[in-house]
């Protein structure tokens, strides 16, 4: 397993002061990271990920997840990775809560649909929303990010995605990042960009764009490290704080489950290794449990707070 190196810290005024951000008792998301292994290495994954881990979901974890969301109420279930379907248990999970959440989501990055034994017309028979992450619309800069020949491999995929109805009967969403130590821009100004890109070279639709903003910590951290962008990259992250988009974090409303089930506040907890408050497991989670609980917050956050908010 590989080492989380990252050091911990707690950089920002507004992120020291104790007790602002306090998650909700009845959170409406359980987010599950299945799986460290991904058919892909981008330059900018917060995790790592990589066809050489090992790390995945057993079925007793699993079960786990699928008893405390049917319990406690959860609406949406939200599948990560890794890539989350190289994991073992990712059609379980799926077919065990299609008839109980309102809502089930995978963050796929495409390219694994062109392997063997991968299914879209799963994904579709389970009416599952796609986010399918396109760092951009153009090929040189996506193969920057992704590796070489991703691009045209994401575009196959989304067609056949199109072909499935996704982009109109059912939902198709695209999720974009920059390829640098810059912000994303407008969201709505790239949306209407990748819109009439996509339509006009190869005939794809999709519902929304989100923006995401690259997280200072994993691969991308590593990168600004050795390219000498850190501590530019973080003071132009805390400049452009807006503490309007606070209310709406997504750690607010959900929990992160890892592949082993300890439970974080968010992704990006979860791939330093700081745990929520009580330090949580899915697997010792009592009946009615109140989720209620102090955010844990570092630097990082100033991600997911910079301008109008990561996605």
């Amino acid at each position: 397993m590989e080492k989380r190196n990252e050091k911990i810290e707690v950089v920002t005024p507004f992120f020291e002061r104790a007790g602002e951000l306090v998650a909700n008792s009845t959170p409406s998301t359980m987010q599950i990271n299945l799986t460290r292994i991904c058919n892909l290495a981008c330059k900018h994954c917060h995790l790592r990920c990589s066809p050489n881990k090992t790390e995945d979901m057993d079925l007793e974890t699993a079960k786990a997840c699928v008893e405390v969301f049917k319990r406690e109420g959860f609406k949406v279930l939200d599948l990560t990775g890794g890539a989350p379907e190289m994991s073992k248990v990712f059609k379980y999970l799926i077919e065990e809560l299609r008839d109980y959440a309102e809502n089930i989501i995978v963050r796929t990055n495409l390219s694994i649909y062109l392997e063997d034994g991968y299914d879209l017309e799963f994904l579709k028979e389970n009416r599952v929303e796609v986010f399918a992450s396109l760092p951009f619309y153009e090929k040189s800069k996506t193969d920057r990010v992704r590796g070489e020949g991703v691009y045209d491999s994401s575009i196959i995929i989304l067609q056949k995605l199109n072909k499935l109805g996704y982009g109109t009967e059912l939902p198709l969403n695209l999720v974009y990042n920059p390829s640098g130590a810059i912000l994303p821009g407008n969201q709505e100004d790239l949306e209407n960009v990748y819109r009439s890109k996509l339509k006009e070279d190869y005939g794809i639709v999709f519902n929304n764009l989100f923006s995401i903003t690259n997280m200072p910590i994993g691969r991308f951290r590593n990168w600004l490290e050795r390219s000498g962008n850190y501590e530019r990259y973080m003071k132009k992250l805390e400049s452009a704080f807006n503490e309007e988009v606070v209310e709406n974090l997504m750690c607010l409303d959900a929990v992160s489950v890892d592949w082993d089930g300890k439970i974080y506040d968010c992704d990006f907890n979860l791939s330093m290794g700081l745990r929520c408050e009580g330090k949580l497991d899915i697997k010792n989670i009592p009946e009615g449990f109140d989720f209620k609980r102090i955010v844990m917050t570092c630097s990082h956050c100033y991600g997911c707070t910079a301008g109008a908010g990561s996605s």
